[in-house]
């Protein structure tokens, strides 16, 4: 099988790559810098610029490209490129698959359980509505973004993630070191519900929504077992042998983030990956303790 990553230096596409490259199956990948062997084609979503005779022959598209939403505050112009790479990097994308004589089975395209805004206690599925803030805005947009792709009679997933728990990177690996020192504590009240998955689950998750046919639009890739902010914390200090006894107060968290504060640390949605589970997709850590301790072994 031939296919192609977007984000293919990220914490997922990396792994995912590295993954499918293990089990001999041909990876090529879409960068912004000169190509510099075969396997790597060239695009500038910004520009909208990208190839299509370079896509033909692609069995399968994974999307993953994206401004990091968790790298310095929320500026204007910060925002602006959250949005944009990932709504017009995807309408470039989907359009141009759309346009191709031989085009891919599957596109898999990366969203976010921001889609579903603060919810508080509400559980939450793949049918739940959207939210109405900043991350629920972008979410909705960039899952729209596929619709030229799903109208060729591509099939496309749109992969709801949760927060990726992995001590390569990600929101885990910043963590560490406060948590390490003994200084971490539970954000705001900490009964805000988070929504985890092991980054090994995801991959093979994507890897599943590959081979099952069945599988289209929205999924959340989340563990079934949610966690409040609280049990998280106790949850990580234990696997590291450290107290958690520094709280950090809701002022001191929108003090240090800004808007950020309120859209990843202080936001509430407790997820259900109910269709991932409906499929018999069998997840390799169900609660956050065992994922833990084997993620910090």
């Amino acid at each position: 099988m031939k296919i192609l990553i977007t984000g293919s230096h990220g914490l997922v596409g990396s792994a995912l790559a590295d993954s499918l490259r293990r089990e001999g199956q041909e990876v090529l990948t879409l960068v912004r810098a000169t190509p510099k062997n075969v396997s790597e084609i060239e695009w500038h979503p910004n520009h909208g610029s990208v190839t299509p005779a370079a896509l033909e022959g692609i069995d399968t598209v994974v999307h993953l490209a994206g401004e990091s939403i968790a790298e310095g505050r929320w500026s204007d112009e910060k925002k602006r490129r959250i949005r944009d790479s990932r709504v017009k990097g995807t309408t470039l994308l989907s359009e141009a698959l759309a346009r191709l004589g031989r085009p891919p089975k599957t596109f898999i395209c990366a969203s976010a359980i921001g889609y579903y805004g603060n919810r508080g206690d509400e559980l939450l599925t793949e049918s739940s509505s959207a939210g109405n803030d900043f991350l629920a805005d972008v979410c909705v947009e960039w899952e729209r973004a596929t619709q030229p792709a799903r109208e060729k009679g591509i099939r496309v997933v749109n992969t709801r993630f949760g927060i990726i728990l992995s001590k390569r990177g990600g929101a885990l690996a910043k963590m560490l070191t406060p948590f390490r020192m003994g200084v971490g504590g539970r954000v705001g009240s900490g009964k805000q519900w988070m929504s985890w998955i092991a980054l090994d689950d995801v991959i093979v998750g994507i890897r599943f929504a590959l081979e099952r046919d069945t599988l289209a639009g929205p999924i959340n890739f989340v563990a079934p077992n949610p966690v409040r902010n609280a049990e998280f914390t106790k949850a990580l200090g234990k696997a590291l042998s450290r107290p958690t006894i520094f709280p950090i107060p809701e002022f001191g968290v929108r003090l240090a983030f800004g808007e950020m504060a309120d859209a990843l640390l202080l936001s509430s949605a407790r997820v259900k990956p109910e269709k991932l589970e409906a499929s018999g997709f069998q997840f390799r850590y169900n609660s956050l303790a065992s994922a833990l301790k084997d993620l910090l072994s």
